[in-house]
């Protein structure tokens, strides 16, 4: 049976564990910290049989070097067109990578990045920087209709698909999230929950599509009313969900 855990990196990154504990393999996905994955490999006494990248930022690949290293049958998979030289497969949209008895496909999702992928299967969708719990990742190289594009197809998953993101931002996203709506009775209850859970730090992700389709402003960024509450200095159009989106980013930006 595959289980996914989380490893803390650094401050705020999660390094996800792929484990099948019939097989003791494993996959990591985005693993900046080696030696934070060593440590839980031989915790678990797994060897590592793959590293699935969703982009070249160094806290999601700074570790890959040197778990090849240590484990050079391990294969590394990453964004076709991706700055970073370590990759051993390169991935574009809607090929696929066996992880253990679970085939995921790619959706290419620039915005973030240019070179951002993400992992999805029936159950899982290993986000990276794409899509927050509660929120989406700055624009650092794509536009901002790129970004809405890759959330829109993110989106169109299953409600019942869990997320899992890099970032443990949840807290301050949905504190941006309850200015954008703060009659959001949904957005409230999942706050609350939230706050408790990072008072006893415990992590807030997994989350799941229909969560982030009740919660996330970047997500609904259709509605009509989103922007109700945002400063005018951020809205240039209104026309399409992708001005609106585009409004919300830069109200984030600046919140």
């Amino acid at each position: 049976m595959v289980q996914v855990e989380a490893i803390p990196a650094f401050h705020d990154n999660y390094i996800w564990l792929i484990k099948n504990s019939d097989t003791q393999t494993a996959f990591v996905v985005d693993p900046g910290d080696a030696q934070a994955v060593k440590q839980a490999l031989s915790r678990h006494a797994l060897q590592l049989e793959g590293i699935l990248l969703t982009h070249h930022h160094w806290d999601h690949t700074d570790g890959v070097n040197e778990l090849k290293a240590a484990y050079p049958n391990s294969c590394v998979y990453g964004p076709a067109n991706s700055p970073f030289n370590g990759i051993d497969v390169k991935m574009s949209e809607h090929d696929t990578v066996k992880v253990h008895d679970k085939s995921f496909f790619v959706l290419e999702t620039p915005g973030h990045t240019l070179d951002h992928i993400c992992y999805v299967c029936d159950q899982f969708a290993f986000t990276g920087d794409t899509l927050f719990h509660g929120g989406c990742g700055r624009l650092f190289e794509g536009t901002a209709t790129q970004m809405w594009q890759s959330l829109t197809k993110l989106a169109a998953l299953p409600d019942s698909t869990l997320v899992y993101c890099t970032h443990e931002y949840t807290q301050a996203n949905l504190g941006f999230a309850l200015s954008v709506e703060p009659d959001n009775t949904d957005l409230h209850r999942i706050k609350q929950r939230v706050d408790t859970m990072r008072a006893h730090a415990e992590r807030t992700i997994p989350t799941s599509i229909g969560e982030q389709k009740r919660c996330n402003p970047f997500l609904r960024a259709p509605l009509a009313h989103i922007l109700e509450n945002c400063p005018p200095q951020y809205i240039d159009d209104t026309a399409l969900p992708e001005n609106r989106f585009a409004a919300l980013r830069k109200w984030k930006d600046h919140f």
